[in-house]
């Protein structure tokens, strides 16, 4: 899928043009999802185009990776398998850090930590909810929210042809017909699941995009 994904990017811009041919165009217009709906929207132009690079592969890695669940002969997302939304959950967890280091050194911990305002006796209980929901459980959210999406989906489809499978080859002559019935809601869900696999890939760049925002808010 990676390959797949390189070669028609290189296909659609390998011979850029003032005015844009076709592929060209649906190039342009993929891109913009990231860069004007995402990045530009969220963190501003200079942030923005900043961080694009690494928004846009995250957006389009996982867009290709959560495909192969829909495509016969594969038939399992790459991301319906723990180790790559872990990965990626990795990526975007330190990009947040850098960003949050590298925009406030001597203060992005130390307000993380103890958020300004709050009287200090509160802080023995804000301080631990802070660190776990920051540096815990914001990238485990992010990785077990693909995974499991990619996942259910994947049972379902399994659920829907493998019993169409059974109906059809093993069932008596008057339960056939239900094969039928769980092919078309096996190709319904197929459909659905490309829907999915685009969300999906949108939810989790733009997750990551909000939280390179917080870290960059000047509350820090």
């Amino acid at each position: 899928m990676s390959a797949i994904l390189i070669l028609l990017f290189w296909l659609a811009t390998r011979r850029m043009k003032i005015v844009p041919g076709r592929g060209q165009s649906l190039a342009e217009m993929a891109l913009d999802v990231v860069r004007v709906n995402i990045a530009e929207d969220l963190l501003g132009k200079k942030d923005g185009k900043r961080f694009l690079p690494l928004l846009t592969t995250i957006f389009f890695a996982t867009l290709a990776l959560n495909l192969p669940g829909i495509i016969p002969g594969l038939n399992v997302a790459g991301t319906s398998l723990v180790g790559m939304p872990i990965v990626m959950a990795v990526v975007a967890y330190v990009t947040f850090i850098y960003a949050g280091l590298r925009k406030h050194p001597g203060t992005f911990l130390k307000n993380s930590f103890f958020p300004p305002g709050v009287p200090w006796p509160i802080y023995i209980i804000v301080t631990p909810i802070e660190f776990f929901s920051i540096f815990i459980l914001r990238p485990i959210t992010l990785a077990l929210r693909l995974l499991m999406n990619m996942v259910a989906g994947h049972l379902l489809l399994v659920l829907c042809f493998s019993a169409t499978s059974w109906f059809i080859m093993e069932a008596p002559s008057f339960l056939k017909l239900f094969g039928v019935g769980t092919f078309a809601f096996g190709f319904i869900f197929s459909l659905f699941e490309i829907l999915v696999a685009v969300l999906q890939a949108y939810v989790f760049t733009l997750l990551t995009t909000v939280y390179i925002q917080l870290a960059l808010a000047e509350d820090h």
